[in-house]
């Protein structure tokens, strides 16, 4: 897609040109007893698509309240937009603006009337917030349904329109909270790209919330993974898909085998053998971890990666012998699930030709194993 609008819809020259957008210092939230954000630090760039990432009650969608405004955080050492400290400023003097999954349209305003509703606020010249509306609803392809009512429009424009309205005030940044989570599937990808499209177009710092890793991988710079009002890691997209710095982050990303075991031997190239009761395993650490030998340890690797054998090809090192337990269709291929000596193990076959017979061993290389410290 080529964004139209994008040349006539630029952030304004007065914008800073400082590299960081948001620097959040030692934020601390509570609902009572129970602690929402624990002494979370967080820097977004200029121009940046960041994701934070995590499951329910991680913290992420605090988080962006405490930035927006909508939440004042208990304490805060720096909260600062674009080089402004706003702790104590109302979400009317930040300069950033919020999507909701919800959108929070209103229904009984035209498309192009609520695009404008937040210029109109500002005091903004109607000839002005005309021009500013045609050349956002250009911007999110809607340009001939500007006069539309919002119950005529499908889920997908109506997520243009509350795109639009959020940009039209042309923030210092951008927050939106799990935008895409009420469209189907197929909606869902084609709105991901477009999101994309667009922030890469404006330049404008989005600060993006999801429980979805797909999102998180497909749209992101840098993803912030959170778990119970902490950061557990903070990486691109590539580094937390394959160099989980802990357990949590190895199972939240997609490892289905995180097999326990004792380092037995550091090697020269920096890989490390383990073993899981009888069986010997061969993989590389995490960054994070400092694991020496006799430490205790994870081995992480993904169903993906695991290759069926036909034998166990003696006493070979990341291949074990095993017995199919069962198998789920999926379409695209079949999850297995394998009983090993060393617990069950999780494959996921791509040639869905292939019997389900014709394996009685797992190998992996050691390339595709992520060793963790267990401590």
């Amino acid at each position: 897609m080529v964004v139209s609008g994008a040349e006539q819809f630029e952030v304004p020259m007065g914008h800073s040109e400082r590299t960081l957008m948001l620097e959040a210092v030692d934020v601390v939230h509570r609902y009572g007893s129970v602690v929402a954000l624990n002494h979370v630090s967080l820097e977004a760039r200029k121009g940046e698509f960041l994701t934070i990432l995590g499951e329910s009650g991680s913290g992420k969608t605090t988080l962006l309240r405490v930035i927006s405004g909508l939440e004042r955080a208990s304490s805060v050492q720096r909260l600062a937009i674009d080089g402004i400290d706003v702790a104590d400023h109302p979400p009317s003097q930040r300069n950033c603006t919020t999507v909701f999954q919800s959108y929070a349209l209103f229904p009984h305003m035209s498309v192009a009337e609520n695009i404008g509703y937040g210029l109109k606020v500002r005091g903004v010249a109607r000839e002005p917030i005309a021009k500013s509306v045609a050349d956002a609803l250009a911007l999110v392809r809607l340009g001939d349904k500007g006069a539309r009512r919002i119950g005529q429009l499908s889920g997908g424009e109506r997520q243009r329109v509350a795109l639009a309205r959020a940009l039209v005030t042309r923030p210092a940044i951008l927050l939106l909270d799990e935008p895409l989570g009420a469209l189907d599937e197929k909606l869902r990808i084609e709105m991901q790209s477009e999101l994309v499209e667009i922030q890469r177009a404006l330049g404008i710092t989005f600060i993006y919330i999801t429980h979805s890793q797909e999102e998180a991988l497909t749209m992101s710079d840098r993803v912030v993974l959170m778990r119970g009002g902490r950061i557990e890691q903070v990486g691109a997209p590539v580094e937390l898909f394959d160099h989980p710095v802990n357990r949590f982050a190895a199972e939240f990303m997609g490892f289905e085998n995180v097999i326990p075991g004792i380092v037995r031997e550091v090697k020269s190239d920096g890989s490390l053998i383990v073993a899981s009761g009888d069986f010997l395993m061969s993989g590389f650490p995490s960054k994070a971890a400092m694991l020496q030998s006799g430490a205790r340890a994870f081995v992480a690797v993904r169903a993906e990666r695991l290759a069926r054998a036909t034998s166990p090809a003696g006493d070979r090192m990341n291949v074990v012998p095993c017995t199919l337990a069962k198998q789920v269709y999926r379409g695209k291929y079949v999850d297995q699930t394998a009983d090993t000596p060393i617990g069950p193990m999780k494959l996921r076959n791509w040639d869905r030709s292939v019997s389900s017979e014709s394996f009685s061993a797992i190998a992996w290389r050691a390339e595709d194993c992520v060793v963790l410290s267990r401590e």
